[in-house]
């Protein structure tokens, strides 16, 4: 299962991609995080949905420094085929 989940609020310049590698890692789950140029987090993430539900609720708290102020996320079958969990750029 794939889901594509973009987070909004102060989560650019706040340590929220290496929160998201970290838990992605914890999680065994696959797939990337990158900011976008709206301020916004995007987190492509491949895995078992209940696993991927459990990731989602971590992110929606985040680390200490972040403030999430909205959620979107879209699922989607199949899977890119993502080998880690890494940060776009």
């Amino acid at each position: 299962m794939r889901a594509k989940i973009v987070l909004q609020g102060l989560v650019q310049g706040v340590g929220y991609r290496f929160f998201v590698v970290d838990r992605a890692k914890q999680y065994n789950i696959t797939g990337y995080v990158q900011n976008l140029p709206n301020g916004n987090v995007e987190v492509i993430a491949e895995g078992a949905q209940g696993i991927l539900k459990e990731f989602i609720k971590e992110l929606r708290i985040g680390p200490v420094s972040a403030h999430i102020t909205g959620i979107d996320v879209q699922w989607k079958e199949g899977e890119y085929g993502f080998t880690e969990f890494d940060i776009r750029f």
